[in-house]
């Protein structure tokens, strides 16, 4: 097998129209607005829960845990990262306590659904239960209950893995990672 190295995807600029959104009030935190990483054309939309920190105190890019984690995952399955757009819930990192509930479905109706049906994907993952109950717009699901499956949600075919974060702290959930990814690639060479 290949070395793998992290690297920076890269950003997709925020739309002028939405960079100075105040809808939700987590602008208030300080945080700027990421809509997205990696190829906005990409059959495959991966949606977490907010984005993480991107440029160290210093303003250079890196590669965060998360990241690098879904990044080797994506490599063991041999997916082009060309293949991948990662895009969030939360458009902006929160750093103090918020309104969860009711920021999450701001943000969904305000920026989410438009960008994915402007980008149009083929399928979507998601990736940790904070991004599964609020796309699927269920807080009983889970992403134990629900991997290994194809769900039509809101017109997509879509399936969840467990957060990179959740495989970082507990590495007996990589295998599962794997797994997921795998047969989402299964899916998306079907389709090319």
């Amino acid at each position: 097998m290949a070395s793998f190295c992290p690297e920076s995807w890269p950003e997709d600029p925020t739309p002028t129209s939405q960079i100075h959104c105040e809808d939700c009030g987590l602008y208030r935190q300080g945080t700027r607005m990421v809509w997205g990483e990696g190829n906005p054309k990409a059959p495959i939309m991966v949606i977490l829960d907010n984005p993480g920190a991107r440029e160290d105190r210093e303003g250079n890019s890196i590669v965060c845990g998360t990241r690098q984690t879904l990044q080797q995952a994506v490599h063991e399955v041999g997916l082009n990262k060309e293949l991948i757009y990662v895009t969030y819930i939360l458009k902006r990192r929160p750093v103090r306590a918020y309104d969860k509930e009711s920021t999450r479905q701001i943000c969904m109706h305000r920026h989410l659904d438009e960008q994915i049906q402007l980008q149009q994907p083929t399928l979507i993952l998601c990736l940790g239960n904070v991004a599964v109950q609020s796309f699927f717009q269920n807080s009983e699901v889970d992403v134990k209950g629900l991997r290994g499956s194809w769900h039509d949600v809101k017109g997509y075919p879509t399936t969840v893995a467990y957060h990179p974060f959740a495989v970082r702290r507990r590495p007996n959930l990589y295998r599962l990672f794997v797994e997921d990814l795998a047969f989402v690639a299964s899916r998306i060479q079907q389709s090319i």
